[in-house]
């Protein structure tokens, strides 16, 4: 608590730490008062019970100040939350795209990354797109939590004000592998983060930078282990079994078996896997020249 992480930092944790206050006061005064009772008024010292009249001054005390404490916690939790709902306009505004189940982070320039930089003392505005189930990014040091909902449109913003590299986490259930859902968010100086961010190069194959970019990899292994979905490693060209329609048959991997698997991934699936699963059709997200990468790349998967 009481770091300097966030801009949001400080209105939350004062807002927490007087919520949590109030309650161990409260839970040490009444365990005590319950304790004092049990020994003052025990059976043995009073075998036959007294007559206890109303006490209008005792219930307008014990109405009142909880009801004070309300309102003081509601002051000051709303005082950490309204600056979240008041966005900067000159903010950068940086694409935070959520599907089952990784995170990618796409910039003006277009530059897409699995992981979040931003610089240093800079307002950052996360405009947040789901491609299948609710999600919910969450970065528990900047003390900041927001729904990813598929068709509507929500943003989150804060200023990143300590370097370092902090846990990005998806705090709404969304399927198997929601607890693998994991990302960071790097603070990094501003020279540092121009140069990250213009830097175009990559050593990855193209075909791979689609799988990535797509969370393909999210269910579909490169190893040749079991996911949620075949693994891609030795799987081109091989004869596979698939269901279609709720009838068994026999197919072989290959350009066209690649192409309809990506932009209707339910027509033909895989004997032993579940379907339904993989419930985005990425007809408007892959271009046919990213299919050719795709398959060009599976080619080198032996």
């Amino acid at each position: 608590m009481f770091t300097n992480a966030s801009n949001f930092v400080d209105g939350v944790d004062l807002s927490f730490a007087i919520i949590l206050g109030a309650s161990v006061f409260f839970l040490v005064a009444i365990t005590a008062i319950m304790i004092w009772f049990v020994i003052k008024y025990n059976r043995k010292k009073h075998p036959k019970p007294g007559i206890v009249k109303e006490n209008h001054k005792l219930e307008i005390i014990w109405t009142v100040i909880p009801t004070i404490l309300v309102l003081v916690m509601f002051y000051y939790g709303w005082m950490g939350y309204k600056p979240m709902r008041e966005f900067p306009k000159d903010s950068i505004h940086i694409k935070a795209i959520a599907q089952m189940w990784s995170w990618n982070f796409e910039y003006e320039n277009g530059k897409v990354s699995d992981t979040l930089v931003v610089p240093i003392d800079k307002a950052v505005t996360l405009d947040l797109i789901s491609r299948d189930v609710l999600h919910s990014l969450y970065i528990p040091a900047f003390r900041i939590k927001e729904d990813v909902i598929p068709g509507i449109d929500n943003k989150m913003w804060f200023i990143g004000q300590e370097l370092g590299d902090y846990n990005i986490l998806c705090a709404e259930y969304c399927g198997d592998r929601h607890s693998y859902m994991m990302s960071k968010v790097y603070v990094v100086q501003e020279t540092e983060y121009s140069t990250w961010l213009n830097d175009k190069s990559s050593n990855d194959h193209p075909g791979l930078q689609v799988l990535k970019k797509n969370a393909c990899t999210s269910c579909h292994s490169l190893d040749g282990s079991k996911i949620i979905g075949p693994s891609f490693k030795g799987v081109w060209g091989i004869t596979e079994t698939v269901i279609t329609e709720g009838v068994e048959r026999q197919i072989t991997v290959d350009k066209e078996y690649i192409r309809s698997s990506i932009y209707d991934p339910n027509a033909d699936v895989t004997k032993g896997y579940n379907p339904g699963l993989m419930i985005t059709t990425y007809k408007d997200l892959i271009t046919e020249d990213e299919v050719k990468d795709i398959i060009e790349y599976l080619k080198t998967l032996k």
